[in-house]
C-alpha cells in the first residue's frame, strides 16, 4: 500500500517562493484581495488586459506556479474516487468552458471530497470544486454559474493582474496568495487551516477576502459566458441569494463566502444583468442543456449518497418521494445508490437498467448500470456491457476504470494493469489513477510496475525524494538490455534532482 501524509511541505514551497522572486526581480505576487479591478458597467464591457501583466507573470510562470499549488494540494487534500463525478464534472467544464473567455483549455480539473460549499481557481488553468457545492447547487444553471465565475478569474488573469498591482510586498505576500486559494480548497479543513499558521504574521485574514471589485468583475464576465452558453442568466442571483440566507445567523460562514463574500450590491449587479439578459430574445433550452440538467441531478444524488450515514433511511425516504411521482427517474437512480450500499442488488439493478433503457449510449447510465452490477458480484455482464460500450468510446476514462475494478476482483489483474497504465498515459496528473496503478501492478506481480507508478504517485504530491527513492528501486529491477527504460528513468531521476536542487537555491 502506499503511504502518504496529507501536509504540506511548507519548505518547498517557501524555496519555491525565494526561487520564483528572484527570477521575478524581486518582483512579489500579492493576495488577490488586494487587487483593485475595473467595473464594467454593461454585461459586455470587459477590460482591456493587454501585454503588462504578462511582462511581470508570463502564463508560462502561471503553469510552475499552478503545478507546485497542485502538489501542495495533493498532500494535503483527498480527492473524490469517484470516477462518474469526476467525468460529469470535466465534460460540463469543457462545454461551458466554449463559451467563456478562456484563451486555452483548462489544464487540470480538482474535485475534493469535501461535503462543504466551495469552488476555486488557481494560476495555470486549474478549477476546483468541493463535493459539497454540487449538493447546494440545485440545478445545472446554478452550478454553471458558479463554474463560470471561477474561469472568468482565469479568463482574466487575475493573479497575473494582481501581481502587476502590488510589486513591493514581502515574500510572506505570495504565500500568502496560494495558501488562502488552498484553504479555500480544503473548505476550512485542519490540513487547510495548517497551510496558514506560518503565515499569520503577514496578515493572513486580510489575504482570505478576495477582491469585492474582482469578484464582481468575475459575476458579470461569468454572466456573459452563462448567456453565451444559453443558461439561465438569473442563477447566479438566484445561488447567491440562497447562500445568503442558509449562513445569515451562522457564526462561520463556508468557506466559498470567506474567499468569494457576498454583499447586498453584488447581489443587486448580479439580478440588474440577468434583467439585461431577460430583455434580450432568448432561445429555448436547447436539448443539450435539458440532457445536462438531467444528468446533473443524477451527479447530485452521487454525492449526496456519498455522504449518507444511514442507506435504510435514504432508501425509505426514497421511496416515500417516489410514492408521489414513481416515473422520476432522479429519484429511482437515487433509490437504487442507496439499496446497492444496503446489498438490496436485484432490485438495485432493475431500477438503473430503466435508467439505461432511457439513453444506452449514454457514459453515466452505463457507468452507473456497471456499478451497480459490479457491486452485485455480477461481473460477466458488468465487463460485457463496458466492453460494447467501449467500441463506442474508446479508452473512456470511467469505463476503462470501472472495467479495471471488475478485473481486479475476478482477479484478471494483468488485464487490469493494462487498463489502468492506459489511462495513466491519458491522465499523467490524475494521482488516483497513479494510486490504482500502483495497487493493482502489485496483485499482478510487476514489481518495477508498483516502483514506477509510486514514484509518478509520490512525484505529483510533491514528495520528490521518495519519488526518486522508488525509481532507483526500479532501476535495479531493470533488465541490462532494456536501454530505453534505463535512459527514461535515468533522466527523469535527474530531472527530480534538478528540481529539488533549484528549491532549495
Amino acid at each position: 500500500m502506499i503511504a502518504s501524509s496529507k501536509t504540506l511541505n511548507h519548505s518547498l514551497f517557501q524555496r519555491f517562493v525565494q526561487r520564483l522572486l528572484r527570477n521575478l526581480g524581486r518582483v512579489t505576487l500579492t493576495t488577490l484581495l488586494l487587487i483593485p479591478t475595473l467595473r464594467a458597467s454593461s454585461p459586455n464591457d470587459l477590460p482591456s488586459l493587454g501585454d503588462s501583466s504578462s511582462r511581470i507573470v508570463s502564463p508560462q510562470m502561471e503553469q510552475q506556479i499552478g503545478e507546485i499549488f497542485l502538489k501542495q494540494l495533493h498532500a494535503s487534500l483527498t480527492l473524490s474516487k469517484d470516477v462518474l463525478i469526476q467525468y460529469y464534472v470535466e465534460q460540463h467544464m469543457s462545454t461551458l468552458a466554449q463559451y467563456s473567455n478562456l484563451q486555452s483549455a483548462l489544464n487540470t480539473v480538482v474535485v475534493v471530497d469535501n461535503p462543504n460549499i466551495n469552488a476555486f481557481a488557481a494560476p495555470g488553468g486549474i478549477i476546483g470544486i468541493n463535493l459539497g457545492l454540487l449538493i447546494y447547487a440545485q440545478d445545472s444553471d446554478e452550478y454553471s454559474s458558479v463554474m463560470a465565475h471561477e474561469m472568468a478569474h482565469l479568463s482574466q488573469r487575475h493573479f497575473a493582474r494582481g501581481i502587476e498591482a502590488r510589486q513591493a510586498s514581502a515574500i510572506p505576500n505570495m504565500v500568502g496568495l496560494l495558501a488562502a486559494v488552498l484553504v479555500g480548497a480544503a473548505g476550512g479543513s485542519d490540513a487547510g487551516l495548517a497551510a496558514l499558521t506560518t503565515f499569520q504574521a503577514a496578515g493572513q485574514s486580510r489575504q482570505l477576502r478576495f477582491s469585492r471589485d474582482r469578484e464582481q468583475e468575475a459575476d458579470r464576465i461569468g454572466m456573459n459566458t452563462l448567456a453565451r452558453a444559453n443558461r439561465d442568466p438569473e442563477a447566479m442571483s438566484r445561488m447567491f441569494q440562497r447562500m445568503q440566507r442558509a449562513y445569515r445567523f451562522t457564526r462561520r460562514p463556508p468557506e466559498f463566502l470567506l474567499t468569494h463574500p457576498l454583499s447586498e450590491t453584488r447581489i443587486s449587479d448580479a439580478k440588474s444583468q440577468a434583467r439585461q439578459y431577460a430583455n434580450q430574445e432568448r432561445l429555448e433550452s436547447s436539448i443539450e442543456n435539458k440532457r445536462d440538467g438531467f444528468d446533473y441531478q443524477l451527479i447530485r444524488a452521487r454525492a449526496r449518497e456519498h455522504y449518507a450515514v444511514s442507506p435504510i433511511g435514504e432508501s425509505e425516504t426514497y421511496r416515500n418521494k417516489l410514492n408521489d411521482d414513481p416515473s422520476d427517474l432522479t429519484l429511482q437512480y437515487a433509490l437504487a445508490l442507496s439499496l446497492s450500499k444496503n446489498k438490496e442488488h436485484d432490485e438495485a439493478i432493475d431500477l438503473v437498467e430503466n435508467l439505461y433503457r432511457q439513453n444506452p449510449s449514454s457514459v453515466l447510465y452505463t457507468g452507473a448500470l456497471a456499478e451497480v452490477q459490479i457491486n452485485a458480484g455480477q461481473h460477466a455482464e458488468a465487463q460485457r456491457l463496458l466492453k460494447a460500450t467501449l467500441k463506442l468510446y474508446p479508452a473512456n476514462f470511467p469505463l476503462e476504470m470501472l472495467l479495471a475494478r471488475s478485473k481486479i476482483a475476478t482477479e484478471d489483474f494483468m488485464d487490469a494493469e493494462l487498463l489502468l497504465e492506459n489511462q495513466a498515459k491519458r491522465r499523467p496528473k490524475d494521482v488516483n489513477v497513479w494510486y490504482e496503478l500502483a495497487e493493482t501492478s502489485g496483485l499482478a506481480g510487476n514489481v518495477t510496475g508498483v516502483h514506477l507508478a509510486r514514484a509518478e504517485y509520490f512525484s505529483l504530491n510533491g514528495a520528490l525524494h521518495r519519488a526518486i527513492q522508488h525509481l532507483e528501486y526500479a532501476q535495479r529491477l531493470v533488465d541490462d538490455k532494456n536501454f530505453q527504460l534505463e535512459a527514461k528513468l535515468t533522466q527523469k531521476i535527474q530531472d527530480l534532482r534538478t528540481e529539488i536542487r533549484r528549491a532549495n537555491s
